[in-house]
């Protein structure tokens, strides 16, 4: 039963990636909506009443694409495109020249937020006013254009990418009028709407929806390192480190397997060589040598060799656990939250205690759910394992919503569904579902 629902689930999700990839940008071949603006039409060729609207636009989107062309053709030579350093540094750029600008994965503070904020007021106020914000992408941007008027929001956003000419071009264009505007006291401003496009209205019979979740506030730069040397690089995918409720004291719901995996790569600085059968009928079992395996394991966890062999299938005659990699039905959904550290306590024990928001843009919430997780830094010969800087994991626990009712993935009692983490089979299903064969 697992097995064939398992199997469902995965077809499900699928169709809707398939039905999806028609609304991404790669994928928008709509002709109603899709424009080049690398060169910009001569005004005799525009209506009177919207040449002079229309050709300060292609100017503007020239002028943007001038002011960043080279922090892009840089990138695309180094292979650093989306990285950490050119996103701030687009970012940055565009901010210099006023724009209200930020990148697609929220890891930058947004320049200029004050223009964002003060049109949140102008709207509630249900006053006119107008606004422009920049996202930075890994080859281009999005750009929106925003206007308020009693109360009511329209939106206008592009998407533009720079060709292999270093020319920005409008990949797709779509208008529509906000059915949602807020701003989250997390900091993020979401909206969304829906707009006509006749291809995907082939496919689903109805309008395509669009929303954008976007970090306005700006967060402590000492939050945002915490979150890149301590949570981002595990994050909530393929393991449960975030998920579940542990401490050094009690390790029972951490799956060491998942830990493993995190973290062989970055002490032995390649992927975990132990993969799954390229036959997905069939079950692969390895024998790592426990030296290898309790390494791994202690790397960033205070952890006796006593618990690990007692939670994981240790062979003691051969001196090796028992690894099963994760197969095909435990798989977890590549849609999922990122983690955001929004505050830290430095304690007398030298230990960090981290809170952490899981956010989630393709849910349309800021926070789908928290958490609080201790780390101890450790001094300079102390390292057990990998990585530039030396630390352990002490503890984490998930924190239940103050409006568990309101808060997707959490129920109103308080219990946590994180539907997209898979866990791994245990030993009697893993054997109902391959039955022994390896």
């Amino acid at each position: 039963m697992r097995k064939r629902n398992r199997i469902v689930q995965l077809l499900l999700f699928a169709v809707f990636v398939m039905m999806a990839a028609g609304c991404s940008k790669e994928g928008a071949k709509d002709p109603n909506f899709s424009a080049e603006i690398s060169e910009a039409p001569k005004d005799s060729d525009l209506p009177a009443a919207v040449s002079e609207t229309e050709s300060s636009n292609y100017a503007e989107a020239e002028h943007i694409a001038e002011l960043c062309r080279e922090l892009y053709e840089k990138a695309a030579k180094t292979n650093t495109s989306g990285s950490l350093e050119v996103m701030e540094s687009v970012v940055e750029r565009l901010g210099g020249q006023g724009y209200a600008a930020v990148d697609s994965k929220n890891q930058v503070d947004m320049t200029n937020a004050k223009q964002v904020l003060e049109f949140c007021e102008a709207a509630e106020k249900q006053e006119p006013a107008e606004l422009t914000i920049l996202v930075a992408e890994d080859c281009g941007l999005r750009k929106f254009d925003i206007k308020t008027e009693d109360g009511s929001v329209n939106i206008v956003r592009e998407y533009c990418q720079y060709d292999e000419n270093g020319s920005l071009k409008n990949i797709d264009t779509a208008s529509y009028p906000a059915d949602r505007w807020q701003l989250t006291k997390e900091g993020y401003l979401i909206f969304e709407g829906k707009y006509f496009s006749a291809v995907n209205y082939v496919l689903t019979l109805s309008d395509t929806p669009e929303h954008t979740v976007l970090r306005i506030l700006p967060l402590d730069e000492a939050c945002r390192e915490w979150n890149r040397k301590y949570i981002l690089p595990v994050g909530y995918g393929r393991n449960n480190i975030f998920l579940s409720d542990w401490s050094e004291e009690d390790f029972e719901a951490l799956e060491l397997y998942d830990v493993f995996d995190v973290f062989y790569p970055e002490l032995y600085q390649k992927p975990v060589p132990y993969a799954a059968d390229e036959n997905l009928n069939a079950g692969a079992v390895y024998q790592v040598p426990e030296h290898e395996f309790e390494t791994v394991i202690s790397a960033h966890f205070k952890i006796d060799r006593e618990t690990i062999r007692a939670k994981t299938a240790y062979v003691p005659k051969d001196r090796v656990y028992e690894y099963r990699p994760r197969g095909f039905y435990e798989v977890d959904y590549s849609d999922i939250p990122y983690p955001e550290v929004v505050s830290g306590t430095k304690n007398p024990d030298g230990t960090i205690t981290l809170f952490v928001n899981g956010v989630y843009p393709d849910g349309k919430t800021s926070r789908l759910f928290s958490h609080k997780t201790v780390i101890r830094p450790l001094k300079e010969g102390e390292s057990k394992g990998g990585g530039e800087e030396a630390f352990e994991y002490v503890s984490n626990q998930v924190i239940v919503s103050s409006e568990p009712d309101k808060a997707e993935g959490i129920s109103a009692r308080g219990e946590h569904s994180f539907w997209w983490h898979a866990e791994r089979l245990s030993w009697e299903q893993w054997m109902e579902i391959y039955g022994g064969k390896e």
